[in-house]
């Protein structure tokens, strides 16, 4: 069913469906964002695991990192075509997990009740 026995697939979904990186991406698909945005707007992320995250990101061609020449650097993150292609399905993704936390909660509760 799967060419490369879905060792693709899991690369990719590895990637763009851990947490850091779709509350990243949620973010910046309202536009560029400079690095301490995103770090004062993803909630609980730390300096570290947001660069790693962006350098990800970056290397996946989701996003592009400029850096400008000015006192002090400045440095903005923005989604590429590629990034903002993702927008709607991590959109979905947030949005289910939203609707149905409680369901999960709930479900976990029973689970380790027994």
């Amino acid at each position: 069913m799967w060419p490369d026995n879905g060792r693709g697939a899991r690369e990719t979904l590895d990637r763009i469906g851990d947490k850091w990186s779709v509350l990243v991406i949620g973010m910046l698909s309202t536009g560029p964002l400079r690095f301490s945005t995103l770090n004062r707007r993803v909630p609980g992320i730390s300096q570290r695991m947001l660069t790693l995250t962006l350098r990800h990101l970056e290397r996946d061609g989701l996003l592009t990192r400029t850096a400008y020449a000015e006192v002090p650097p400045r440095v903005e993150y923005q989604l590429t075509p590629l990034g903002e292609s993702l927008r709607g399905t991590v959109y979905a993704l947030a949005q289910w997990a939203t609707d149905h936390h409680d369901e999960i909660d709930t479900a976990r509760h029973h689970y380790d009740a027994r």
